[in-house]
């Protein structure tokens, strides 16, 4: 039966922009060092462990903030945290344009991680609080699309923009735009609900309850090894892999990110449009896991065997693949009563951004460690890649034992 529409959903455009707009340029933070890591090694002879450290330094800020992300939103409401959040963002981007050594820059990235980590949690949370499943759903896909945008601009945009405004120059519009962001949050959506809406369901809904929860237990490793390995090498180590083992040109590079980018948009768009028709008949989100989470290690492992020969459209295929696994969040939220939507997605969020920090630093010391024993740089990327899906197959398999284990609880006679 289908639920009945709710009042706010006549505005629901609107609320949908603003919030885009912080996503946007979250996402394009996000995904920058891929693009500048050439730029930060010159300028600060940075090796790969210090790039991953440096670009996973931006998830870790996110990471640690995810809990308390969580509480607030439930507690004081999405226009509120946001807002708030954004202020430590411009102030991390400051940091970092007037940085000097590679200190402040991590310590730039961490504050940036750390503003910008409501502005998906928040958006979602909103849909969730104000929106029906099926507009829900598809404003899920689209805040997704945004993202690949923002990360679809981090690439020849960027390129195209450094000779005139620098790094640095980046960095300083990128405070101004996130100040526009906060502003048009404040001026366009209405006032959270109070605290005493929540009632009864806060108090209950603690974080480890939803630790515990079956659902969470099984999306757990998919969030952290697939979802959290697709934001990684996304963000940071496809654009290495393109310069280092394939041996493009910085420039090549951020048309090949840009086609990747392209990829993901389109994919996300595909999914705004296709996810309700699909649910419609039949399917369910863990259906489409099963189904098209082993096209998505077939694919990663093809690219490691590939090596020089996994060009930008190969690891493009790989993205797309494996953007089935962002349905994991949303799924796991309509596991939850709607007081405690906050803090499940943001214990979710937790896991994936945890696993893209570990995977983005470990990825890029990996390859490091493989070189230091005489490994050639080629080598020492695929065989990085290739323990990465090993792994991934591990989450993957979790999650099915999992699956199979609670379909045979509910059809074994009581």
């Amino acid at each position: 039966m289908t639920a009945p529409p709710h009042p706010e959903e006549r505005h629901w455009l609107g609320a949908f922009l603003v919030f885009a707009l912080a996503y946007f340029l979250s996402a394009l933070l996000r995904a920058v060092t891929a693009t500048l890591a050439p730029s930060f090694s010159a300028e600060f002879g940075l090796g790969a462990a210090d790039l991953g450290l440096l670009a996973g330094a931006y998830f870790l800020g996110f990471a640690l903030l995810q809990l308390p992300l969580g509480s607030g939103l439930d507690r004081h409401g999405p226009r509120r945290v946001e807002i708030g959040l954004l202020l430590l963002a411009i102030l991390g981007c400051a940091v970092f344009a007037a940085s000097s050594g590679f200190a402040q820059l991590v310590l730039g990235r961490l504050l940036i991680g750390m503003g910008v980590a409501a502005c998906l949690m928040a958006p979602l949370t909103y849909f969730r609080l104000h929106f029906g499943d099926a507009l829900q759903l598809q404003c899920n896909s689209w805040m997704l699309m945004t993202g690949s945008l923002g990360m679809v601009a981090s690439t020849v945009p960027v390129q195209l923009a450094l000779p005139a405004l620098g790094w640095r120059g980046l960095f300083w519009l990128m405070a101004v735009l996130l100040a526009v962001g906060a502003v048009l949050l404040a001026l366009r959506l209405p006032a959270d609900r109070p605290a005493g809406a929540l009632g009864e369901e806060r108090a209950r809904g603690r974080y480890w309850a939803i630790a515990g929860h079956r659902e969470f237990l099984r999306l757990a490793p998919i969030g952290l090894l697939l979802h959290g390995g697709l934001l990684a090498l996304q963000a940071l180590w496809i654009g290495p892999w393109l310069t280092r083992v394939c041996g493009w040109s910085p420039e090549q590079a951020s048309a090949g990110l840009l086609l990747v980018n392209v990829g993901m948009l389109c994919a996300f768009l595909g999914w705004g449009w296709l996810l309700p028709r699909l649910l419609r008949r039949g399917w369910s989100v863990h259906g489409l896991l099963s189904a098209g989470v082993p096209i998505s290690l077939a694919l990663l492992l093809l690219n490691a065997w590939l090596g020089e020969q996994a060009q930008a459209w190969h690891w493009m295929l790989w993205c797309v693949a494996t953007s089935v696994v962002a349905f994991g969040q949303p799924a796991l939220a309509q596991a939850f009563p709607v007081q405690m939507a906050g803090r499940a997605l943001s214990a979710y969020n937790l896991v994936i951004f945890g696993g893209v920090f570990l995977l983005q630093w470990g990825i890029g010391a990996g390859v490091d460690l493989l070189q230091a024993t005489g490994v050639a740089v080629v080598d020492a990327f695929r065989l990085t890649v290739a323990g990465f899906g090993v792994l991934a197959l591990l989450g993957y398999l979790w999650f099915l034992g999992l699956a199979s284990q609670s379909a045979h609880n509910r059809t074994r006679p009581t």
